[in-house]
């Protein structure tokens, strides 16, 4: 009998093992570090991701190259990456998943800053849209992540213009966020929290040096915070009304 069965391309089963171009958990990753970047207005480069992610320039240039190849970003002709619709789309996604997921973390479970940020990782790819639709209403209406990160589509761009490490001797700074990098060192967050570097939170500069670090007070109590730690909170300027005391 003549073999009646079609070529295995046209095995129904076949059909539905149809390869996707959706992103791994790892491009992913990169794609939010993109976004933070961009919305930053800093320079996207594989450099820079490289020292975000800690890796070796070649891991980023492979990745780069597979998220190219899926749509998600383009390269200008100086190296300068740029998510395209479909990527910025999706990386906006991930980022206010992310951030509603760690308000629910400290607000509606009371866990502690150095564990949101790896908790919410492992979450926020599994959460369903009703599952997010839920925790936004949980969460009322936060406009940041706890450490002061705007949540996309709320309307408000990063909140704190100067950076503490520039901030004068003798000014009143009151903290507003901690930069996205700082989030990956769970003990540097529990340092933040430990000390009340914390958004919202008022300090006196009452002494600078690029070497020593910056020295702040909030009525008897004093923390002379590094160089590296004082780069990565961003804040005012406020009143030169002394802060209350604790």
């Amino acid at each position: 009998m003549a073999d009646t069965a079609s070529p295995r391309a046209t095995h129904p089963r076949r059909r539905r093992r149809v390869q996707t171009d959706s992103p791994t958990d790892k491009e992913r990753e990169y794609l939010e570090v993109i976004y933070y970047l961009a919305a930053r207005q800093e320079p996207v480069i594989a450099a820079r991701l490289a020292r975000w992610m800690a890796v070796q320039p070649p891991t980023v240039t492979h990745i780069v190259q597979q998220l190219e190849k899926k749509g998600y970003i383009v390269r200008d002709g100086r190296g300068e990456i740029s998510l395209t619709g479909i990527g910025f789309t999706l990386a906006e996604a991930m980022v206010k998943r992310h951030r509603i997921l760690e308000r629910l973390l400290v607000d509606v479970m009371g866990m502690p800053w150095h564990i949101i940020h790896e908790e919410a990782v492992r979450l926020e790819h599994a959460l369903s849209p009703t599952m997010e639709a839920h925790i936004e209403a949980l969460v009322g209406k936060s406009l940041t992540c706890p450490h002061g990160n705007p949540i996309p589509g709320t309307g408000i761009n990063y909140p704190g213009t100067t950076r503490l490490d520039s901030a004068p001797v003798g000014a009143f700074f009151t903290i507003k966020r901690i930069v996205e990098e700082a989030e990956e060192d769970s003990d540097l967050m529990r340092y933040f929290q430990s000390n009340d570097l914390v958004p919202d939170e008022q300090f006196q500069i009452t002494d600078a040096s690029p070497a020593y670090g910056v020295t702040l007070q909030r009525g008897n109590q004093g923390i002379t915070v590094s160089p590296e730690i004082a780069a990565v909170i961003w804040g005012e300027i406020t009143s030169a009304s002394a802060p209350a005391q604790r």
